[in-house]
């Protein structure tokens, strides 16, 4: 048996994840001793999956499955005659998800941790391995669905409680009402305008869901790549998004320009709607990439704050954008 201070290491390593107490013979003991010395000492191994077999120095050089013990049929063969020794091995700070890998893809039940020198130092069993697993896909689904883990494992298992996550999502909520009323607010500022072209009011539905439409577009893209690959390169991410969203904003802002010529026989309607959307489009666009990048700065999750948080600042921005422009336009016209 092996005995190794699994403290030592890392959590998420092989190390930490290894049993040290596992079948361990010379690799030319008999089959014989070896499977009379696993009948009397079976309660004392951890795991019981592969006997491992090492010289004098420790050193792992071959490897026999119970199945193939009991199955030799001389057992007065020395184990080196029929062990494998083409092994997969890891060493104490191999990633667990690195072990995982090498036991599903080699249809391994258990993994031989071995230090740099070769020296068998123990054994990833088949049950963590599994535990391992469970949690890495978890992780990955969670991930792929754009939700970290600054809330925490209590957050992201399916086990949450209703309390916690009414605690985790209630305060963005909040932010929007408080700024759906500012929003409000800022269109009462304008009343006087929108009064007097009341076409203007009619297209605020149109303008506020076009923006936030692209906004949404954005807001998914980008999460889902924080979640693909961590070390994203935001300044590319960004300059393509910018050259997206310009594109997006011009042929969106020509079309609900023809669209407001066409049912209002409104020239200048028109060129407002085009410039408005032309510019809360990338306003949008650039409110919903920058707030997940943010969040995630200040360790907030940014599946859960970014929705709330960027739709009402795009909606205010949208508003304020679209009132301008018309109040600029109609002023000089």
């Amino acid at each position: 048996m092996i005995n190794e201070n699994l403290n030592e290491y890392p959590l998420g390593t092989a190390g930490a994840n290894m049993v040290p107490d596992v079948p361990v013979y010379n690799l030319n003991d008999s089959l014989e001793l070896v499977e009379e010395e696993l009948l009397h000492n079976s309660c004392e191994y951890c795991t019981m999956d592969y006997i491992y077999f090492t010289n004098s120095k420790n050193i792992l050089k071959g490897v026999i499955s119970i199945k193939n013990l009991v199955k030799a049929r001389d057992k007065s063969l020395p184990a080196s005659k029929i062990m494998v020794e083409d092994i997969v091995t890891v060493t104490p700070d191999t990633g667990q998800e690195r072990v995982v890998y090498l036991a599903l893809s080699n249809g391994l039940k258990s993994i031989p941790v071995v230090d740099e020198e070769g020296k068998l130092m123990g054994a990833v069993p088949y049950d963590t391995i599994l535990q391992i697993f469970n949690q890495e896909v978890q992780r990955d689904i969670f991930n792929f669905g754009g939700i970290f883990h600054r809330v925490g494992d209590e957050y992201t298992s399916i086990h949450s409680s209703a309390t916690h996550m009414f605690r985790s999502r209630i305060p963005w909520l909040i932010i929007g009402v408080v700024g759906g009323t500012l929003a409000a607010s800022l269109i009462a500022q304008f009343e006087e305008l929108l009064s007097s072209f009341i076409a203007l009011a009619s297209f605020i539905p149109v303008m506020v869901y076009m923006s936030d439409a692209a906004g949404a577009q954005t807001e998914a893209l980008i999460i889902r790549s924080m979640a693909l690959d961590t070390k994203l390169n935001v300044r590319k991410y960004l300059t393509r998004e910018i050259v997206v969203a310009t594109a997006l904003a011009m042929v969106s802002g020509a079309f609900a320009a023809l669209l407001a010529y066409l049912t209002r026989q409104n020239l200048i309607l028109g060129f407002i709607i085009f410039l408005a959307l032309f510019f809360s489009i990338i306003a949008s666009v650039s409110i919903n990439t920058f707030a997940p990048l943010i969040l995630r700065r200040f360790n907030y999750d940014p599946a859960l704050a970014t929705g709330p948080l960027a739709t009402i600042f795009s909606d205010i921005a949208t508003l304020a954008i679209y009132l301008a422009v018309a109040m600029t336009l109609l002023h000089n016209t």
